[in-house]
């Protein structure tokens, strides 16, 4: 008798240890939050419109894990005869998460196995690509030291193994020069891989654009289709629409261009004005998301709304205008929210890898630089941002200012054009962290520095540099200009700065 007692107890506590990790879980769709979520866009002064909550309840939510893709020659003997008996599995169980560990291990998951919900397919002439070795060029193919395939998933469904992406995981992921796995830090591997054009072949057969956006864009032709990615309607003189009569070896020729400086053409981006990959280490203590700051980070709760807006339920109205064909449709998906909150507690841990770069006598000294150069102001310890807004040059705020926006009114005079010319353009570029610059590779909004010895390099200011980074295809030289700070410090100096901010 006691021992049932003791056993139903055990029961009842677990359950109520159970219920109280659910209700902590914040409402992803929630339609107060999202009132006031997004920040003006730049000369129309109104925020990009949402899907109501109701239709992003009614989309089918889908939790199936998922399983790497070896290259053929290195796939494990029975390997595809496991995917094809395993059978459907759930990416995530919220009713067995108990603790914070069970929670960060969930979302662990689901960063490393999510894979882009309308990428995935069935059809037998994409999985018979990714099993053939004659689909991957050997110089030309990401494969990691397990043999799996960089990018690349299996998902055992209820109707087979379907073929699909990773999510997270492909662009928030780096790699050091040592081999070292930078989880949360920006992925630089460059696209022009074996897996794109299996992948570009998915996005056709799909008529999806390749920006992974969640809308089947209908029959219309490709150029028409980059320019509802792209395209800004009521932007006077709009660079996008050249993309109407874009041919695909076009947005081969830019999208290539943008993978050299880690900068990505997202929807609603640009490919003339891209913006790089972003550090998600430290998220958890930055007010904003987006290099312009498109949405505050004001919990965990926005955090997860992001994530699920850029997986399946991008804006496509701004204003009076709606950028989508009559006949597009919303690719019906999205994650539970439980899977979004554990996401978004893994990403709230990452750490930076060990940081080999010491505070020695030489970056002592360029820390008493960046004190004297006034770089706090904007860059303030410990985080290392002020965690506010900077004028993009060229834009007057309206005023009111956006609820929320915390404005630093200055201009390090960088590139407009990302705020000022794109469907992301809020008018402002948020002051960055420079915590964790020794591993992230490209600077600037865009990325068109590669190093922090260019950054500091007073010749990038003029029409005969070469960047290391992002630049349009065809363009071997070009001026970089703005944020000229350390700009007139002598060679001496400039190395110690640099010394300093290698060990943030």
């Amino acid at each position: 008798m006691r021992t049932a007692l003791l056993k139903h107890t055990l029961f009842l506590l677990i359950t109520a240890c159970a219920a109280l990790s659910q209700s902590r879980i914040p409402k992803v769709w929630d339609e107060a939050a999202l009132a006031t979520w997004a920040t003006p866009i730049a000369n129309l002064n109104v925020r990009p419109s949402h899907i109501s909550p109701a239709e992003y309840d009614a989309l089918p939510v889908q939790n199936l894990r998922t399983y790497p893709v070896y290259l053929p020659s290195r796939e494990p003997a029975g390997y595809w005869q496991m995917l094809q008996t395993t059978g459907p599995k759930p990416l995530i169980e919220s009713a067995a998460l108990r603790t914070e560990k069970d929670w960060l291990e969930a979302g662990r998951r689901v960063f490393e196995e999510l894979d882009h919900l309308p990428l995935r397919t069935l059809d037998p002439k994409f999985i018979a690509a990714a099993r053939n070795m004659e689909t991957f060029v050997p110089a030309r193919t990401t494969v990691l030291p397990d043999g799996t395939i960089f990018g690349m998933r299996w998902v055992p469904t209820p109707a087979g193994v379907a073929l699909s992406y990773t999510n997270c995981a492909n662009c928030h992921v780096g790699y050091l020069k040592d081999g070292t796995r930078v989880v949360g830090g920006p992925t630089f591997m460059s696209r022009e891989t074996g897996v794109a054009p299996l992948l570009f072949a998915v996005h056709q057969a799909n008529r999806l654009v390749p920006a992974a956006i969640p809308i089947r864009m209908g029959d219309e032709p490709f150029g028409m289709r980059m320019y509802r990615a792209y395209g800004v309607p009521w932007a006077p003189n709009d660079i996008h629409t050249r993309m109407k009569t874009m041919t695909q070896d076009d947005f081969f020729a830019w999208s290539g261009a943008g993978d050299r400086g880690g900068a990505i053409p997202r929807w609603n981006g640009s490919l003339f004005f891209p913006t790089k990959v972003p550090d998600l280490i430290g998220i958890k203590d930055r007010k904003y998301l987006d290099a312009t700051a498109t949405h505050l980070h004001r919990n965990i709760g926005d955090l997860m709304r992001y994530a699920a807006l850029v997986s399946s339920a991008e804006s496509t109205v701004f204003g009076d205008h709606n950028v989508l064909p009559a006949e597009a449709s919303r690719v019906q998906a999205r994650l539970p929210d439980e899977a979004l909150y554990a996401l978004a507690l893994y990403i709230y841990s990452l750490q930076p890898p060990p940081n080999p770069n010491k505070l020695d006598a030489q970056a002592r000294a360029g820390r008493q630089i960046f004190r004297r150069q006034g770089c706090p102001a904007c860059h303030t310890p410990p985080l290392y941002t002020s965690n506010k807004v900077t004028l993009a040059q060229g834009f007057t705020p309206p005023k009111p200012t956006s609820p929320g926006l915390d404005v630093l009114p200055i201009t390090v005079g960088t590139d407009p054009g990302l705020a000022l010319a794109t469907r992301k353009g809020t008018g402002y570029y948020k002051v960055p962290s420079l915590k964790g610059l020794w591993y992230r590779g490209h600077y600037l909004h865009d990325g068109s520095v590669a190093s922090l010895e260019e950054m500091f390099d007073p010749q990038r200011l003029e029409e005969t540099h070469t960047p290391g980074g992002f630049s349009p295809p065809g363009v071997k030289a070009r001026a970089i200009r703005g944020h000229e700070f350390g700009l007139r410090l002598n060679t001496k100096q400039r190395a110690q700065l640099i010394a300093f901010l290698k060990t943030l």
